[in-house]
């Protein structure tokens, strides 16, 4: 790809402060401050319009805090905050760029000056004449040949001759009398006493900073020379913060900035929205005089901020869709090579189940663009006999024509597995694991579903039938328009072909542009690193772990489903004896009747039906109160669900090949990034109970091999020591002390040596409670204590960390104004209800917005943990294998001789896997544990 021609660098940050003192205070309906948005807006467009440049970014400042800081704390420790009513208008005046369909981009750790550096070399390496539009002295430093400086307010070009008016030197030169001068506004300390003209006469002298410093003692004058001599690491401290990086690791690439036009529909909606209504007359009148060469030339939608209900609709043009159904292998060779040449192909596959571990191949379907897709059936099969209609056959149903399988995998999988041709998926896992069947290793993959959850979170599902209304504005066809409905629906291997084609080259195209639609949004709103170090490699990590399946002891589940039967029967007796009548244990009516009617325990509640509230909160606190009766219930309903989720299910889940069950990962279900298991749910066995340590027990690891089990010490506690940054905490978890002894000695004023149990009892419930953000209630429930008492311990804990609270109230707060929470790592975790106007479901999205920065960070360094860990066994040429992830935990099967290496090996992955993104404050521990089941392992 050839770079661009002239590009523009637009020094956001200084245009925002441009913007504000130019114009009057302006405000919208709601009383928000709008006139920064404003002027920024006006000199952008304008900006646009008068420049020939055929690329454009507006680079803005991420945060005051950048590597700087790590050099000299001090570091623009003397700027004053922003204005108050400036404050609002940063989050607008990005999503200004954004309706103007300009790239906004900021990088954390850096200054938008350093990112304007780093842009203006890749350009000019790239051929480009850069332009840097900005007034900013520190940029001046960045001008040579082919690279300028535009001030839009006074309408000059700043050049060498420029730069040297305003520093007495060349460009090359600034550094160095920047390193002597300071910067006052900055904190830039210099050398006191030397201004700028001095500074430059002293670098013309001798040449350069080091030659200077060098030679001080030439000096001619006392004092001068002094000054250099004694303040010489000032200096060379100084140069460090002035120059500017020019090798900023930057995940926006130079090909993102192309110019493009805005879609009207996007930009007139922001404008409503500012209530702008002197620039909306102005901005229609210009969109309308475009309008035609618009319509004939559709532009890929801009990404939006905004979720949910407000997504633009993409512009591609709307029109038939052109279904192919390739019946032949030389129709197949057409579509594999016309899939090599464009470089990027979207890949569905029809299945006989939604089980991946067991579905058969019915037909793959590929879309080259949008509406541009093929379907290729290989299992279809002949109503009349259900035997297969290959290429060559003489078929009653000539119309059923299809490839040979193994010829159509044979031609598809030098595509499928083509390094140069990325391939497109919506669960994209899936298909993975059914086609990893047949041999083929699907690489390198991009998925629309994945894409969808990293940018909108759990805000809405992620199917394809619930994203194309919101994406495509289209309706897509359902399952059961083409298989039918009921008892009458039918495998997908007896659809006919016409329909089948529809459907399934549906999937693809609709996939396709998905893709479209989506991927350029990680850049606009700052998710690329979350997709792409986290999300995306993360797909063939769990693809070869649901393929590899875990052993299970079958003869031992048959043991335990029996033993739980017995005692289920034994409960049910003694609950019927204590009701005083037998009644279905099953039935909350029945049970509800039992308790509050006929035993008259205080405390029924009835609901819209009539009938009384029995859920496990309700018979929880009524066990708390000693009635036997609800407790005994909370037991017997305990042991039914393990008996059916696991014991009797798991034996029907069984691989009757190889003796393994294969769990399934949702990574699109959670709000804060988890990963989810099903079929089976192998995340919510008990841990604590005995019962759940039984059935994992039944979980085996294979002859020659042992379980090795690597699990997170208290990692959320952890992150809330780190993001609250709590002294105390901190320290106690650098010198691993007993963090909940060290707890309860601070906050209650007790020594930890001989410390009462029941002391530290009551911190670590409030070390667990409070970053789940829980109430005095709670806690006095979990402690058996008044609710004044714990009300108490609450305030005593905030008192002596005050931090905690802070953290808190920041994270209500911020989730108030955005409606999201972001973890370390920059994935945003949505918090719907958080303005609800109902004070619980108000309250609980508090909860949620306090805990999903913690949780979230938990589960993205499991995340960037299982993407590396493949590679540094494979390096240390390991043979284990990575089978389950459970919350906090992962769980390897491992030769006999290797455990100890891999222990090892793993254990230091997942105690450094926030690096380099973040460097905590406190250390990660991984806990080890080994054994041949995995309750022995855990």
């Amino acid at each position: 790809m050839s770079g661009p021609r002239h590009l523009y660098l637009v020094d956001g940050s200084g245009y925002i402060f441009r913007a504000f003192y130019a114009l009057p205070p302006l405000t919208r309906a709601d009383g928000t401050p709008t006139g920064a948005v404003y002027g920024f807006t006006q000199m952008v467009m304008k900006l646009v319009e008068d420049t020939d440049a055929d690329a454009i970014a507006v680079i803005f400042d991420a945060a005051r805090e950048t590597f700087r800081n790590k050099i000299y704390p001090a570091y623009k420790a003397n700027r004053p905050e922003p204005p108050e009513e400036l404050i609002p208008q940063f989050a607008l005046i990005r999503e200004a760029t954004r309706a103007l369909n300009l790239p906004a981009v900021e990088m954390r750790g850096y200054e938008a000056d350093d990112l304007i550096a780093t842009y203006a070399r890749m350009g000019r390496e790239q051929g480009a004449e850069v332009t840097i539009v900005s007034a900013d002295k520190d940029l001046m430093q960045l001008v040579r040949p082919g690279v300028v400086m535009f001030d839009p307010i006074k309408s000059r070009k700043i050049g060498p001759e420029e730069v040297k008016e305003r520093f007495g030197v060349l460009p090359e030169k600034v550094v160095d009398v920047q390193s002597l001068a300071g910067d006052s506004t900055d904190n830039v300390p210099g050398i006191p006493g030397i201004g700028v003209k001095t500074a430059a006469e002293l670098i013309n002298a001798y040449g350069d900073l080091d030659t200077l410093l060098k030679r001080a003692n030439e000096i001619k004058q006392p004092k001068r020379r002094e000054l250099l001599i004694e303040h010489a690491d000032e200096a060379r401290m100084s140069r460090q913060l002035v120059k500017l990086k020019d090798d900023v690791p930057v995940d926006v690439l130079l090909d993102s900035f192309g110019v493009r036009a805005p879609d009207p529909a996007v930009l007139m909606q922001f404008l409503h929205d500012q209530d702008f209504k002197r620039l909306i007359p102005r901005v229609e009148a210009k969109l309308a005089a475009k309008a035609e060469a618009l319509a004939s030339t559709p532009e890929t939608p801009g990404p939006r901020t905004a979720v949910s209900k407000a997504v633009p609709k993409p512009s591609l043009e709307k029109k038939p869709a052109a279904y192919s159904l390739v019946q032949t292998t030389a129709a197949l060779k057409d579509w594999i090579d016309r899939a090599v040449a464009a470089g990027a192909v979207a890949v569905d596959t029809e299945t006989t189940s939604l089980d991946a571990m067991r579905a058969e191949l019915v037909g793959v379907s590929l879309a080259l663009a949008p509406f541009e897709a093929c379907y290729i059936p290989l299992g279809h099969k002949q109503a009349n006999d259900g035997k297969l209609a290959l290429e060559a056959a003489d078929s009653p149903q000539p119309e059923l024509k299809q490839i040979p399988l193994k010829e159509a995998v044979a031609l598809l999988k030098p595509l499928l597995e083509d390094e140069s041709v990325l391939k497109i998926g919506h669960n994209l896992k899936y298909d993975m694991v059914v086609l990893s069947k047949y041999g083929i290793a699907i690489s390198p993959v991009d998925d629309s579903m994945v894409l969808s959850y990293v940018l909108e979170g759990a805000q809405h599902g992620h199917g394809m039938d619930e994203l194309a209304p919101l994406y495509l504005d289209h309706k897509t066809i359902a399952f059961e328009e083409v298989a039918g409905s009921g008892k009458a629906q039918v495998t997908f291997d007896y659809v006919p072909l016409e329909k089948a084609r529809d459907y399934a080259a549906e999937d693809a195209d609709v996939t396709y542009r998905f893709h479209q639609v989506l991927k350029p949004r990680l850049v606009a709103e700052h998710m690329t690193t979350v997709y792409e170090t986290m999300e995306r490699p993360l797909i063939p990590v769990l693809v070869a772990m649901e393929r590899e399946g875990i052993l299970v002891d079958r003869a031992e589940l048959r043991h335990l489903s029996n033993d739980f039967a017995k005692r289920l029967a034994l409960l049910e007796t003694e609950i019927h004896k204590l009701a005083g009548r037998e009644f279905n244990l099953g039935s909350p009516k029945q049970l509800g009747e039992v308790l509050f009617d006929e035993m008259g325990i205080a405390g029924g509640k009835k609901g819209k039906t009539g009938a009384y509230g029995t859920g496990a909160d309700i018979l929880e606190n009524l066990a708390a109160q000693g009635h036997a009766l609800p407790a005994r219930i909370l037991d017997w309903r305990q042991l039914q669900k393990l008996k059916s989720t696991y014991t009797d299910a798991l034996l029907e889940q069984i691989d009757p090949h190889t003796g393994r069950v294969h769990t399934s990962y949702a990574m699109a279900s959670t709000s804060t990034g988890r990963l989810a298991s099903s079929d089976p749910n192998l995340q919510n066995i008990p841990v604590r109970t005995e019962e759940g340590r039984k059935i994992r027990r039944a979980f085996i690891a294979a002859k020659g091999h042992k379980f090795l089990s690597v699990d997170y010490s208290q990692i959320e506690m952890r992150l809330a020591a780190h993001v609250a940054d709590v002294g105390p905490l901190k320290e106690a978890f650098r010198e691993n002390a007993d963090i909940h002894a060290i707890t309860a000695s601070q906050v209650f004023g007790v020594p930890v040596k001989g410390m009462d149990p029941a002391v530290r009892r009551r911190a670590k419930a409030i070390n667990f409670g409070i970053i789940y953000g829980i109430s005095p209630f709670g806690l006095a429930n979990q402690l058996g204590i008044p609710q004044g008492e714990a009300a108490r311990y609450i305030e005593a804990y905030f008192a002596r960390y005050p931090g905690i609270r802070d953290y808190m109230d920041r994270m209500k707060k911020f989730s108030r104004e955005h409606g999201y929470v972001d973890t370390l790592f920059g994935r945003r975790c949505f918090i719907p209800g958080i303005k609800d106007k109902n004070p619980a479901r108000r309250n609980f999205a508090e909860r949620a917005a306090i805990n999903a920065p913690l949780q979230g960070a938990a589960a993205d360094i499991i995340k960037r943990a299982m993407v590396r860990i493949p590679d540094a066994l494979a390096k240390h040429k390991l043979s284990a294998r990575m089978l389950l992830q459970v919350h906090d935990e992962l769980l390897f099967e491992v030769p006999d001789g290797e455990v100890e290496k891999t222990s090892k090996v793993v254990r230091e992955v997942m105690e450094h896997a926030p690096l380099p993104a973040v460097e905590l404050s406190v250390p990660l521990v991984a806990d080890v544990g080994v054994g041949a089941n995995w309750a022995d392992a855990h």
